[in-house]
């Protein structure tokens, strides 16, 4: 149980109700204790008055302490000295708290509180349990392997936010060079000329998707330029695997008929299984193919490029986002089992 102020208030003398009127004189003293930083108080000193100041006497904060009553008297004595004003009235061999005692007790059980919480978050960082990312991701990953890695990540660090922005390579690059996130996910890129590390993860091999009963839908492997006559759903201009494609069709001089551009690969997957056109769609989106309404096929030439992990220059990984790191390596490792991703 703490003091009451009660109880030795019969024990005061005219010096310390003098004090008490004086209390402003305190408050002000203990305000500059640490700007002045003229005084260093040992964590364990103020737990040992603040035992005391609980309990009511040295042998039970010393018990509470597990330490000898004499060490806990060394420890209060040594609290006193450096706060340069008593703590203790001392009467008949037992110490009575002043009233300034009672006012730095109040300032010492927030500290305490303090360093306790401080000691749990660093403990919570150092296990990767706390902490805030901003991930940064073409929205085929959106919608794909990065929600599984979030939901394992999710199980072991559940007091982690996580902050997803699905953008495009451009919005990407300019979030790294600002570093506005911490990790970034999209398809291979000079990320050096941005203030950015890559790695690359796994490779990819650009698909074919037909809608079912499309006359190509027999040919396990389908050759570029029979797709001359096709009616294509593509990506928006400026992603970077249109461009791949626009560049791979111009090089064999295939032209093609575009009918719609859309933002993500989701919806032109959807508008293909509706029998509106085909599609060359990265091969990480078979996750949000319907097999009973689309095929899936190889062309010639392939189309390839890798998928990448980027962390902006100079910033580097917590141990939270290490922790999300491994939990993307370990789905891209599940897309390389199940063949989707070499």
């Amino acid at each position: 149980m703490y003091l009451s102020f009660v109880r030795f208030i019969g024990l005061l003398d005219s010096n310390t109700i003098h004090s008490m009127r004086n209390l402003t004189i305190v408050d002000a003293k203990l305000r500059n204790m640490h700007t002045e930083g003229c005084i260093m108080f040992k964590t364990r000193e103020l737990k040992a008055f603040d035992a005391y100041m609980k309990l009511g006497g040295v042998k039970l904060a010393a018990e509470y302490m597990d330490t000898s009553q004499p060490m806990v008297s060394r420890l209060l004595s040594s609290l006193e000295a450096k706060a340069g004003f008593a703590l203790f009235q001392r009467k008949r061999n037992r110490l009575a708290p002043t009233a300034e005692a009672f006012r730095f007790h109040q300032t010492v059980t927030h500290h305490l509180a303090g360093l306790r919480n401080l000691e749990l978050e660093a403990g919570a960082i150092a296990s990767g349990q706390v902490g805030h990312l901003v991930i940064a991701a073409q929205p085929v990953f959106c919608d794909t392997f990065l929600l599984d890695a979030l939901v394992k990540f999710r199980k072991k660090h559940p007091q982690a936010t996580i902050q997803i922005v699905d953008v495009g390579m451009a919005e990407m690059l300019r979030m790294i060079s600002e570093q506005r996130c911490d990790l970034a996910f999209g398809i291979t890129l000079n990320a050096e000329a941005f203030g950015g590390d890559a790695l690359s993860l796994a490779r990819c091999e650009a698909q074919c998707i037909l809608p079912m009963g499309h006359p190509l839908g027999d040919m396990d492997e389908i050759p570029l330029p029979r797709l001359r006559k096709e009616m294509f759903i593509d990506l928006a201009q400026g992603s970077p695997l249109r461009r791949r494609i626009d560049h791979m069709m111009e090089t064999i001089q295939v032209h093609r008929t575009i009918i719609a551009e859309l933002r993500t690969v989701h919806t032109i997957v959807r508008l293909v299984e509706r029998g509106e056109g085909i599609a060359i769609i990265d091969p990480v989106a078979h996750q949000l193919l319907d097999p009973n309404r689309v095929t899936v096929h190889r062309l010639i030439p392939a189309i390839n490029w890798d998928i990448a992990r980027f962390i902006p220059h100079e910033r580097p990984l917590s141990t939270v986002g290490q922790a999300f790191a491994e939990a993307v390596a370990h789905e891209i490792d599940s897309l390389k089992r199940a063949g989707v991703v070499s």
